[in-house]
């Protein structure tokens, strides 16, 4: 789930759509458009991770990134993730549905069962969220037929193209007929990382997308489908039977928190991510930009405004990291290289005696021991005159 695998899934997007000339693709030869079978290249992918076409299911939505992600259930029990699809068009602003007409699409954690699939959609083909659901209804949002449809045009929804919508159908389709009841829908605003919430810690649903988070990363930790309930006015996640698997949940959590911590210390900036009618995946920005046809788009002079960032706080500047300039070193003493003998006293000829001009005689000779004269006892006398005996002069 890393900067990798949004690069594989980006590329996977481009080439999906890549050779898209209209948003009204029909359904392989013989088929018709809700019987379309799952295209062979996503079953390899299903054999390769250990799954298969009437294994659960589960989806993701992302507004911001504008990807609807398909999660199969391996022999394991765990989920993995299967395939990306590019959304073409979303409405509204970030944020949760309210009310009827405020062309939000919905936000949350809902339950898709049989009896929301329409094959007869005005829109190609399309399920129904399940909007609202038990937290909705809690704080009275209202609205109806939120939708995950084919035609790039919404009103609240999330539309596909009609090729992908077949696909994603098809995909429900098969995990129903092999026993699911319903599959979870997640949608988020953006990817519910440390630094996205961050980066819209000022917004009015950062609340709300607390919530949303924690069963994000309950998701992410245990790659386990999140049982969901709503206790007073918020939702709640059960926690998992599997100790280890809720071990990885706390330890998940840890590791968000230290993040954001890390990200606050830093001063990072805050922002408020602006639409002026929601907006579409990137793949798509690209495509129109070659003047290829998307169909029935809703509202696309909306979407030049599309994802504008409002800076609420700047970011604080990162100091500038001086080296502290190192003292000058010494100049080093080059001494003259030892002439290679054992001492340097060896080089030297001893210096003869000085002739001294002076010597000490005693007073008394006859008494006096010359090797230790006893103190007021010698006369300093011219060394000449000191060679003359007997002294016969008196001391001064």
């Amino acid at each position: 789930m890393g900067a990798s695998l949004q690069a594989i899934r980006f590329t996977l997007s481009i080439l999906l759509f890549g050779a898209l000339a209209s948003a009204a693709i029909a359904a392989p030869s013989g088929y018709s458009k809700e019987a379309a079978p799952i295209p062979g290249p996503t079953l390899a992918a299903m054999r390769a991770k250990d799954t298969g076409p009437s294994s659960p299911i589960l989806m993701r939505v992302f507004k911001k990134e504008a990807e609807l992600e398909v999660w199969k259930k391996t022999s394991s029990g765990r989920f993995v993730h299967l395939k990306t699809f590019p959304i073409c068009r979303w409405s509204g602003q970030l944020g949760p549905k309210t009310k009827e007409g405020d062309r939000q699409a919905p936000e949350g954690f809902y339950a898709v069962t049989p009896a929301h699939m329409n094959p007869n959609s005005a829109h190609h083909l399309s399920f129904d969220t399940g909007f609202p659901n038990a937290y909705d209804k809690a704080r009275g949002a209202t609205g109806s037929a939120l939708m995950v449809h084919g035609t790039c045009s919404s009103r609240g929804c999330y539309a596909m193209t009609n090729e992908a919508i077949e696909e994603i159908y098809a995909l429900a389709r098969e995990a129903f007929a092999g026993g699911q009841q319903a599959f979870q829908f997640q949608a988020f605003p953006f990817r519910m990382t440390a630094e996205n919430m961050v980066k819209h810690r000022t917004e009015a649903h950062v609340a709300f997308w607390n919530q949303l988070k924690e069963g994000s990363d309950r998701f992410e930790a245990t790659a386990e489908e999140p049982i969901v309930t709503v206790s007073a006015g918020r939702y709640a996640f059960r926690r998992s039977a599997d100790p280890v698997r809720e071990a990885k949940v706390a330890a998940r959590w840890a590791e968000e928190d230290a993040k954001t911590a890390m990200l606050l210390a830093e001063g990072r900036g805050a922002v408020r991510t602006t639409y002026a009618d929601g907006g579409q995946h990137r793949a798509f920005v690209s495509l129109a930009r070659q003047g290829v046809s998307l169909g029935d788009v809703s509202r696309p002079e909306a979407l030049a405004f599309a994802g504008r960032e409002v800076v609420v706080i700047p970011a604080r500047p990162k100091p500038i990291q001086v080296a502290a300039a190192a003292p000058p070193a010494p100049l080093a003493k080059v001494w003259p290289a030892a002439p290679d003998l054992p001492t340097i006293q060896g080089t030297l000829r001893p210096l003869p005696e000085p002739v001294s001009l002076f010597a000490f005689v005693p007073f008394n000779p006859a008494t006096a021991d010359p090797e230790r004269p006893v103190p007021g006892s010698l006369k300093i006398l011219p060394a000449r005159l000191a060679e003359m005996t007997p002294l016969t002069f008196a001391p001064i």
